[in-house]
């Protein structure tokens, strides 16, 4: 194992403030990240973080050390799904962001929030 792994292997926590730690893919594959128990169409159900995954980043603007969160997918719970009226709201909701109060269409966008209105009528009230 190299330097770099084993210093990112603490399965028992006792380095990382008690949260198990693995290196980048090394992680038990009953641990996953939110964005794979949402692909599964699960979601974390109460459940704290149960481990983490740590790894060095290289990325421009954000160097050093990056970790992704692992949930238990034994604990994990079907994903919700919004009843009928909760999808009409959400509908309405959005209509209201897309219409100019303006001109009162609906633009197909949702309005800027600097300007309030569609660009074209924030473009005619610049001028």
């Amino acid at each position: 194992m190299s330097r770099i792994l084993a210093r990112f292997w603490d399965p028992t926590g006792e380095r990382h403030g008690g949260l198990p730690t693995y290196p980048w893919k090394m992680a038990p594959p009953h641990l996953l990240t939110l964005r794979q128990l949402t692909a599964e169409g699960l979601r974390p159900g109460g459940q704290g973080v149960q481990a983490q995954v740590l790894w060095r980043s290289r990325r421009h603007g954000a160097p050093g050390v990056r970790a992704a969160y692992l949930y238990d997918v034994r604990f994990a719970l079907p994903k919700r799904h919004p009843s009928p009226r909760q999808r009409a709201a959400l509908a309405k909701a959005n209509q209201a962001r897309r219409t100019c109060p303006v001109c009162t269409r609906d633009v197909g966008y949702v309005l800027p929030r600097h300007l309030g209105t569609c660009l074209d009528c924030g473009q005619e009230a610049a001028a």
